[in-house]
């Protein structure tokens, strides 16, 4: 029962606690007043995915509540010994809306220890996506543990071996998985991250099309060489930024820029959205039709979870891996699942992290990967 969860919780943060031997000074603390900020830099650096931000803040919020404050180490300060679990969810982002999980990455991160015989020193994000960027802090509030500042992506992607870790050779097994009601699995060998990914979804699909997990832990120079740093701190820059320029009602899309660099690729009004959830991904392509300096040009943009390429008048402007962001007029992120006719929109265009723009990257996460019959180009900035 919820008491003897209770109980268990307790117990195995204690043991954590005596475990994680702290080496330099902590970087920051994540604290309850973070979680609107991370949520709106996550959505928007999400491209598209990643969850929906707000049902992510809601999740954390409680973590934090009842359980407290998460620090936040710098991938420089964690310790050379540690074991870094990987903590992600998987699954059809529409469906994330609707069904609210619990303890879902904490049932998975116990089941990957249990399964191990060891325990997590730290955890860190697989992606800085939507509610996917938080998702981390609720086992790291229960279990008492740090959260580096870095993820696998430095943005959002549909599937699981599209991970910077595994992309340069971190292993990707052993994987659990956990839905909602407790119950997990354990995907104990796979040939490659492509085969981790088919049975993770099929797995997903069957836990009901969302689910949470946790991979095998890295070392501190693994995370070094392989994670994309200080993602979790420029979601929260990105958010602080926008909400700054709402108070002083300033340019937000100025704002964004400032943080993120990058370039608006269009501007306007939402006249069409098709979108279906087929095999635990949502897909589809939204239309949008041209305001103000694009008034008479039409964007199309085409998304399996995440938007992966942005085309004006049948014209590639942006293609994946390079992010392809879009905000409402208050700047809140427009993630795939909350388009709908007649919004008006920006959309961003910021140029992905190098680790993703080398022949490994792209061989994982350029235009092939998604069926595109192109080369990759660099977004023109």
């Amino acid at each position: 029962g919820a008491q003897s969860l209770g109980i268990q919780i307790a117990i195995w943060s204690i043991i954590r606690t005596t475990q994680f031997n702290r080496k330099g000074p902590l970087m920051w603390t994540l604290m309850e007043e973070h979680l609107e900020s991370i949520g709106i830099g996550a959505g928007i650096l999400g491209t598209g995915g990643g969850g929906n931000p707000y049902v992510g803040q809601l999740r954390a919020r409680q973590a934090i509540r009842e359980n407290g404050a998460v620090e936040v180490l710098s991938p420089a300060e964690v310790p050379a010994d540690a074991r870094v679990i990987c903590i992600g969810a998987i699954g059809a982002p529409t469906v994330g809306v609707e069904k609210i999980r619990d303890y879902q990455s904490y049932y998975a991160l116990r089941a990957l220890e249990r399964f191990l015989g060891t325990t997590a020193t730290a955890l860190i994000t697989n992606e800085i996506g939507g509610s996917s960027s938080v998702e981390v802090v609720v086992p790291a509030s229960i279990a008492k543990l740090p959260i580096v500042d870095a993820d696998g992506m430095g943005r959002a992607f549909p599937e699981i071996q599209m991970k910077t870790f595994f992309t340069y050779g971190i292993p990707c097994t052993p994987m659990a998985l956990a839905d909602e009601k407790g119950n997990t699995a354990i995907i104990s060998q796979a040939v490659n991250a492509r085969w981790v990914e088919r049975l993770a979804r099929s797995l997903t699909v069957q836990m009901g099309s969302v689910a949470c997990y946790a991979v095998a832990p890295m070392s501190a120079h693994q995370v070094r060489e392989t994670a994309v740093p200080h993602t979790l701190s420029l979601a929260r820059d990105l958010g602080q930024a926008v909400q700054r320029a709402r108070n002083l009602h300033e340019n937000i899309t100025e704002a964004i820029l400032g943080v993120c660099g990058g370039k608006v690729l269009f501007q306007g009004k939402i006249s069409d959205v098709e979108r279906r959830t087929t095999e635990g991904f949502s897909r589809g392509k939204v239309s949008i039709g041209g305001t103000g300096e694009y008034q008479g040009h039409q964007m199309t943009i085409e998304f399996q979870n995440e938007n992966l390429i942005a085309l004006v008048d049948e014209r590639v402007v942006c293609v994946v891996p390079d992010l392809i962001c879009l905000t409402d007029d208050r700047g809140e992120p427009m993630t795939t699942e909350r388009l709908r006719y007649g919004f008006r929109v920006t959309v961003f265009g910021f140029p992905a992290p190098e680790l993703w723009t080398t022949a490994e990257g792209l061989a994982v996460v350029g235009p092939k990967a998604f069926g595109y019959n192109l080369d990759y180009t660099p977004l023109e900035l």
